[in-house]
C-alpha cells in the first residue's frame, strides 16, 4: 500500500463518533493507516482534530466523511413525534430531558466539511456512503490527499472508482458500525466479505481493502490470498484502551459470540451492525423509528448519559462478528496480530 504511504497494508477502520486522537496515532505510528471518523463534526472541530493528530503522529492518516445519499431527513421535514414518544421512558428513568423543538440542523452540511478537510491536507480522505463531487476529487488531487471510497457491492465498487478513488474497501456486512451501502437498499446489499473481495478485485484497476469480520492472522491471511491490498479493521482495536469506546462498551465486546451482534435502525435510522441492548429491543419493540439523521438526535442525549454513567445497556455498541476473536486490551498487540497474517 505504498500508495497510501503505508509500511504495512493495516488500516484503522473510521468510527464515526467514536474515534480517539490515541487509537489512531497508535495505528499510524505502527506503519499502517490511522483513520479518524467525523460524522457529525463542524468545521473547527476537524481543523483542530488534524492539529491534535499532527502533534500526536507524524505519520500518514486519514480523515472520514459521510457522503449524503439523498434520503437524509432534514428538520421540518419529518415528523419524530412518534420516535420521541417511544423513547420517553428511557428518558425518564435516566432523569434527563428528552430534546425538543426542531434543531437548525441534524448535522453539518457536508460541503463545508469537505472544505475544512481539504484544507487540513490529511494523506488520505476516506468517504462512505459514496464518493465526493468531482470538483472535490479534483481538488484533493491536487493537494496530494489520496481517496478511498468504500463498497458494499461489485456496482460499488465500479462506481467509486470511476469516481476517481485511488482504493477502494471492500466492505462486507460482517463489519461493525453502519452498512455504508449506497446504491440500493442496504438491506439488499448484504454480501459477506469473502464473497464480496474477490469479485472486486476482479471488477477493479485499483488496490481493495479487504473489510468485516477480520480480527487476527487468519483473516488477513485468507483476505491476501483473495487478492486484497490491504485489510481495514474496526472491532479488534474498538477493544482496546486507546479507543474511544466507554468501558462498558470495551467490556460487552469481549466474549461476544458471532451470532450476538444484530443488524438494526433502531439507533440512527440507517442501518448498522451492533450488539442488541435493551435502547435497541425497546425502540424496535415500540416500531417507531425516525429517518436517518433524525433518529440519531432523538435518541442522542440518551446515548450520551449513558454513556457517562457506564451504562452500557443504552448506549450505541457497535461490534462486527468477529468480535469474539477480539483479545487484546492494547492497539499495538492487535497491530503485531494483524501483521503476523501478511505474505511474506
Amino acid at each position: 500500500m505504498a500508495l497510501l504511504g503505508l509500511d504495512v497494508p493495516i488500516v484503522l477502520g473510521p468510527f464515526g463518533g467514536m474515534s480517539s486522537v490515541a487509537l489512531t496515532a497508535a495505528v499510524s505510528d505502527a506503519g499502517g493507516l490511522g483513520s479518524y471518523g467525523l460524522y457529525g463534526y463542524p468545521p473547527a472541530r476537524i481543523a483542530e482534530t488534524a492539529r491534535l493528530l499532527r502533534e500526536a503522529t507524524d505519520r500518514p492518516f486519514a480523515l472520514n466523511l459521510w457522503m449524503p445519499v439523498g434520503d437524509e431527513a432534514g428538520p421540518g421535514t419529518v415528523d419524530t413525534r412518534a420516535a420521541q414518544r417511544a423513547v420517553a421512558p428511557l428518558y425518564e428513568e435516566l432523569g434527563v430531558p428528552a430534546p425538543a423543538g426542531t434543531p437548525e440542523r441534524f448535522v453539518p452540511d457536508v460541503a463545508e466539511q469537505l472544505d475544512a478537510v481539504l484544507a487540513a491536507r490529511p494523506a488520505v480522505l476516506s468517504c462512505v456512503f459514496g464518493m465526493p463531487p468531482v470538483a472535490v476529487v479534483e481538488a484533493a488531487r491536487s493537494r496530494g490527499i489520496r481517496i478511498v471510497g468504500a463498497a458494499t457491492t461489485v456496482a460499488e465498487a465500479i462506481a467509486v472508482t470511476a469516481a476517481g478513488a485511488d482504493a477502494v474497501v471492500a466492505s462486507g456486512f460482517e463489519a461493525g458500525g453502519h452498512r455504508v451501502s449506497f446504491m440500493k437498499p442496504a438491506e439488499q446489499s448484504l454480501v459477506g466479505t469473502f464473497a464480496l473481495l474477490p469479485q472486486v478485485v476482479d471488477a477493479v484497476d485499483i488496490p481493495v481493502i479487504a473489510a468485516g469480520g477480520i480480527a487476527d492472522r487468519r483473516g488477513v491471511a485468507a483476505a491476501f490470498a483473495l487478492g486484497a491490498a490491504g485489510v481495514q479493521v474496526g472491532t479488534a482495536f474498538l477493544g482496546t484502551r486507546q479507543s474511544a469506546a466507554s468501558a462498558a462498551h470495551r467490556a460487552a465486546l469481549r466474549g461476544l459470540a458471532a451470532d450476538d451482534t444484530v443488524l438494526t435502525r433502531a439507533v440512527t435510522g440507517r442501518l448498522a451492525r451492533g450488539i442488541r441492548n435493551r435502547l435497541v429491543a425497546h425502540v424496535e419493540a415500540a416500531d417507531a423509528i425516525a429517518p436517518f439523521p433524525a433518529q440519531s438526535w432523538v435518541v442522542g442525549a440518551l446515548r450520551a448519559e449513558a454513556n457517562r454513567r457506564g451504562d452500557g445497556d443504552l448506549q450505541s455498541l457497535w461490534a462486527g462478528q468477529s468480535a469474539a476473536l477480539t483479545r487484546f486490551d492494547d492497539a499495538a498487540e492487535v497491530f503485531a496480530e494483524l501483521a503476523a497474517g501478511l505474505p511474506r
